[in-house]
């Protein structure tokens, strides 16, 4: 009778945790591949988040706000978003931000070119107006949006640039009284 060798038990047991540990490591794989959601489509029907107003009735800039759990943030004006993000008491989990790339879409009647909201560059303090007034222009590049300040005035930030007093919806550091 011919004898075969068994691993020992420990081998096995090793060999166990490799296959746990390298299964563990491709389903963490895979749930990070997940992509972002994209931009929703607004229509006519869409009602801004903070005010109601239809979205699509004004001019300039709009944003929106894709969240893990519940129904998307939609606003008007850029400053509405600011005004929303830069709260400390939002707690909600964002999976993406949006804004409208003003370089590629008409002003008085923007419509999709959805651009990631933290990669945009703004234009803060121009004579353009949006639906609550002054507003910050959105750009996916900073020539369009230094060109914008060339011709509309303003000063171009980044998103991490942009702080709480700017984006008051009281006329913030813009002081617009229509706000």
């Amino acid at each position: 009778m011919k004898r075969t060798l068994q691993p020992p038990l420990s081998a096995l047991r090793r060999s166990a945790r490799t296959a746990l540990f390298a299964t563990a490591i491709v389903l963490a794989g895979c749930q990070g591949a997940a992509s972002t959601p994209g931009p929703i489509e607004l229509t006519r029907d869409t009602p801004c988040s903070l005010d109601g107003m239809t979205v699509t009735d004004f001019p300039g800039p709009k944003a929106q706000i894709l969240y893990d759990k519940g129904t998307p943030d939609v606003f008007c004006d850029t400053i509405e978003l600011f005004a929303i993000v830069l709260r400390p008491e939002q707690q909600r989990h964002m999976l993406a931000m949006y804004v409208q790339d003003m370089a590629k879409t008409d002003w008085n009647t923007p419509r999709g070119h959805w651009i990631d909201a933290r990669t945009a560059f703004y234009v803060v303090g121009s004579k353009a107006r949006g639906s609550m007034g002054a507003t910050f222009a959105s750009f996916a590049t900073q020539a369009d949006a230094d060109a914008f300040a060339t011709h509309q005035g303003g000063k171009v930030y980044k998103f991490n640039e942009i702080t709480p007093q700017m984006a008051q919806l009281d006329g913030g550091v813009l002081k617009d009284p229509q706000m």
